[in-house]
């Protein structure tokens, strides 16, 4: 019974901290330095290493989704329009690749291959 609480709270925790990430990437992610898409790249480097971290800690696929669907709820929240007119994404370039970008992370690190484990032979 322990067990299942304890994965309940992992899921739980995961999906907060995806959302505190999705938050702070998809404000940050407009940042250039001139030409260069400085926000864009830390933004992604920072999602990608959660999510990593999360799949490889947790060794469960589900806590990866759970932060994943984190990022991806407050980048959909984030890039509508606000009740005042106000938008945190305008709609260019950059916002599309951070837009399609999250996704695309969490499924590649939710969809990757389980490390092979080496067994004794018997």
């Amino acid at each position: 019974m322990t067990s299942s609480w304890a994965r309940f709270a992992t899921w739980a925790v995961s999906l907060i901290v995806g959302a505190v990430y999705g938050v702070a990437g998809t404000i940050a992610h407009s940042y250039e330095i001139g030409w260069f898409p400085l926000g864009l790249i830390l933004a992604a480097i920072g999602c990608a290493a959660l999510l990593m971290a999360v799949r490889l800690l947790a060794a469960d696929r589900w806590a990866a989704l759970a932060a994943g669907l984190g990022m991806m709820g407050t980048t959909l929240m984030f890039s509508g329009e606000g009740p005042g007119g106000s938008v945190v994404v305008p709609q260019n370039t950059i916002a599309m690749v951070w837009t399609l970008l999250v996704p695309l992370l969490v499924v590649v690190t939710v969809a990757w291959p389980e490390r092979m484990r080496v067994r004794p032979d018997n």
